[in-house]
């Protein structure tokens, strides 16, 4: 089976709390990009607005500001079948990091 259908969450300040939906479409697959301003915000929204979309996804993907709790709440939210995926950086883009998020 290819990926038909996949969503990726993800936080920026600035968002209205409402959140920020864009689907990027080409012939093969559906991208769902849905950003928040917290992860708290991004939440509530897979709990009510965002369920469509998490039951039909083949994949979810979580940016780095998600913690392993919000990794955890989405998989049983969409169940064993999704994979779901936490965005991670390697030991050595710490300090790059830090010069971004202090």
């Amino acid at each position: 089976m290819a990926l038909e259908r996949w969503l990726f969450l993800y936080t920026a300040p600035g968002l209205p709390a409402e959140g920020r939906v864009e689907v990027v479409k080409t012939p093969a697959c559906t991208t769902t990009l849905a950003g928040f301003p917290t992860t708290d915000m991004a939440m509530r929204a897979c709990s009510s607005g965002l369920t469509d979309t998490l039951a039909s996804s083949q994949l979810v993907e979580l940016c780095g500001g998600f913690a392993s709790e919000h990794l955890l709440t989405i998989r049983a939210i969409v169940g064993p079948a999704v994979p779901v995926g936490l965005v991670t950086y390697t030991g050595d883009m710490t300090a790059a990091l830090h010069r971004l998020f202090g």
